[in-house]
């Protein structure tokens, strides 16, 4: 069984695979479905997603880096501090993070009614890391509920940073000359 310290940087890995798939599939299958989606997103909503339906892997890379990075702090931060339970809160919300973007990628195919990039890995790898962190976290008496529920609320601050991740993945990546 592994330790909860590796546990911890195996959300590294879990992010790696996920995003992996995203990035292999994101640019060919907006090209493909950016009329699909249109049509089936609200109608006060089509100009907020608009942008993002035009989305390129480069961008994408962009914005998956700095998550990567804000994610790789968190694990690094956590794992020496863990007696301390210093930075656990930290890590905490970017699992709650990791573990509510698995029922973004269900509800956008479910939706769509086919596959939509990231699907397969966010139920066969993201939601069993989750709940499987989640148990030894509290089977270990690491986290409380009290814990947990104090940190949802900063899941929300993840929201501006992408936003943000986004943006410069489209500065970065603009070809010159435009």
């Amino acid at each position: 069984m592994l330790d909860l310290t590796g546990l911890i940087w195996l959300l590294l890995v879990v992010f790696v695979l996920h995003d992996l798939e995203e990035l292999i599939a994101v640019e060919n299958w907006l090209v493909k479905n950016k009329g699909r989606v249109m049509q089936a997103a609200p109608p006060r909503l089509r100009k907020m997603i608009g942008p993002s339906l035009a989305m390129s892997t480069a961008q994408f890379a962009v914005a998956v880096a700095c998550m990567f990075a804000i994610l790789s702090s968190a694990v690094l931060l956590t794992v020496t501090t863990l007696e301390q339970r210093t930075f656990l809160p930290f890590f905490l919300v970017c699992l709650h993070v990791l573990f509510l973007h698995v029922f973004t990628h269900v509800g956008q195919s479910l939706a769509l009614r086919m596959y939509t990039p990231g699907v397969l890995t966010a139920v066969a790898v993201v939601l069993p890391y989750s709940l499987y962190t989640y148990f030894r976290l509290f089977a270990e008496g690491a986290v409380t509920w009290t814990l947990v529920i104090r940190t949802l609320p900063f899941v929300v601050l993840i929201v501006p940073i992408l936003l943000g991740a986004h943006r410069l993945g489209q500065i970065v990546s603009k070809p010159a000359g435009r």
